[in-house]
């Protein structure tokens, strides 16, 4: 614990230290007391052209609201806790269903997974638990006292004609297809999560504490293969993202301010059957955020659930595109939804349009240098601010996925450089899926591919 607080003080240290050398090479603060030589924007650019480059600058300020709150919750909040320890016996929690949903597509990896983590959920000391898995096509999972396999008709359709994933989640949920009580709790999965120890305490730390309806925790993504070396270091920011303004968010307001994923959620039975996930097409594209604001709406209070999980980047950049792609055209479904009052998505839309602006927003980089304008200074700080903590996120995502100690220094310098090396990458590629979200059809849901070819040898 004494250890996770010197690295904790020692982040919060170089971060600060890195937003500050950040800004003065943006320009932003001044050290030399030098002017800065004037330019008139009207008169160089004209009215129209000047107005569009300030708008343009604007824009930025769109993540000011996640940026604080980034910030907030990678300094408010340890963000080296340790191990986990459990705050009462583990045969002592309440019932705990480990739902993966799953299409079917991936029988193999379904079946490795769920043996994984039911051995897993016995090393921990749990009794009182099963792992479910929803399929739209049969796997056949081996008899076991412990598994259930809940195959979703072909015929079945909800109320409100929800699909994709929200529809067999909502499946479960049918009085004649559920077999868990009201005080239960269910642990949602993607089929290619693995539970870890650290994870698993944390779950029941939050269930048996008892006091939120519903958690979310955290999820890295360079455990074990890697794939795809890109899309790995890339996604080093949600790790960030989750280590920030997710714990902030729930820690502070208990209030999905900003939405959350659809894997490592944990929710009480009676909660989930109240809000369901029987929401209409607008909500089968991002089923998990369209149910978070939902519950938010309603009253439900959430928490951060401490402990990791592991998943897997996308294999491709095209399936990692298309994941962004249905990401933005999902939120933006809620974010419109009539269903969803503004009081409730009011920072889901901010942060939302600071997303579907970004090709305008990435624009500033090559006009400030090629149409420089003069901006009161609080506007270079905030902007230079929002830059610093969005490039320091990568290098934290990596400091919390590649740990020195576990790789040592000389492959973890090479791994931020790496992280950092991917940015310029994953602007283009955010910038392609927001564009191709906004004009392509949006109710669909792409499936990315999860699972590692073995090769076979002859």
């Amino acid at each position: 614990m004494i250890r996770g607080r010197i690295k904790h003080l020692l982040h919060c240290m170089f971060f600060l230290l890195f937003i500050f050398f950040f800004l003065v090479f943006a320009g932003a603060i001044n050290l030399d007391d030098k002017e800065k030589e004037f330019i008139d924007p009207w008169e160089n650019y004209g009215v129209f052209g000047a107005l569009i480059l300030y708008i343009l600058r604007l824009l930025t300020l769109l993540t000011i609201p996640q940026v604080l709150c980034n910030f907030a919750g990678l300094t408010l909040f340890n963000a080296f806790p340790g191990k986990i320890r459990l705050k009462s016996s583990p045969l002592l929690a309440p019932f705990i269903c480990i739902r993966v949903v799953t299409r079917g597509d991936f029988p193999k990896l379904v079946k490795d997974n769920v043996n994984r983590n039911m051995n897993k959920c016995i090393d921990v000391g749990m009794e009182n638990f099963m792992i479910e898995v929803v399929t739209d096509k049969a796997i056949n999972l081996p008899k076991h006292r412990k598994v259930r396999e809940v195959v979703v008709p072909s015929d079945y359709q909800t109320k409100s004609g929800a699909l994709f994933k929200a529809r067999a989640l909502q499946y479960c949920l049918e009085d004649q297809v559920n077999i868990l009580t009201e005080t239960d709790w269910i642990v949602h999965l993607d089929e290619e999560t693995l539970l870890t120890e650290n994870s698993l305490r944390g779950i029941l730390n939050f269930v048996m504490d008892g006091q939120y309806q519903f958690g979310q925790g955290l999820i890295t993504y360079a455990n074990e293969q890697i794939v795809n070396w890109l899309t790995t270091l890339a996604d080093s920011f949600r790790v960030a993202d989750d280590m920030g303004k997710l714990r902030l968010q729930f820690y502070l307001f208990h209030k999905p301010l900003f939405s959350w994923k659809g894997s490592y959620v944990v929710t009480q039975v009676s909660a989930e059957k109240k809000v369901s996930f029987d929401n209409g097409l607008d909500g089968s594209v991002a089923e998990d955020c369209f149910f978070a604001m939902k519950a938010y709406k309603e009253g439900y209070t959430f928490n951060f659930v401490e402990g990791e999980m592991w998943e897997k980047s996308p294999f491709t950049l095209w399936d990692f595109m298309q994941q962004r792609k249905r990401w933005i055209q999902g939120i933006l479904l809620v974010v419109h939804s009539k269903e969803i009052p503004l009081v409730n998505n009011v920072f889901l839309a901010i942060s939302c349009y600071s997303w579907v602006t970004l090709p305008l927003s990435t624009s500033n980089v090559v006009l400030a240098a090629l149409c420089p304008i003069p901006c009161p200074q609080f506007l270079d700080i905030a902007c230079g601010f929002t830059a610093a903590v969005n490039i320091y996120m990568y290098i934290f995502g990596v400091i919390k996925s590649f740990p020195v100690h576990r790789f040592g220094p000389l492959k973890f310098i090479l791994f931020v450089g790496g992280a950092l090396a991917t940015i310029p990458l994953n602007i283009v590629i955010e910038n392609i899926a927001v564009i191709w979200g906004m004009l392509g059809k949006k109710h669909k849901f792409y499936i990315v591919n999860k699972e590692i070819k073995t090769p076979v040898t002859v």
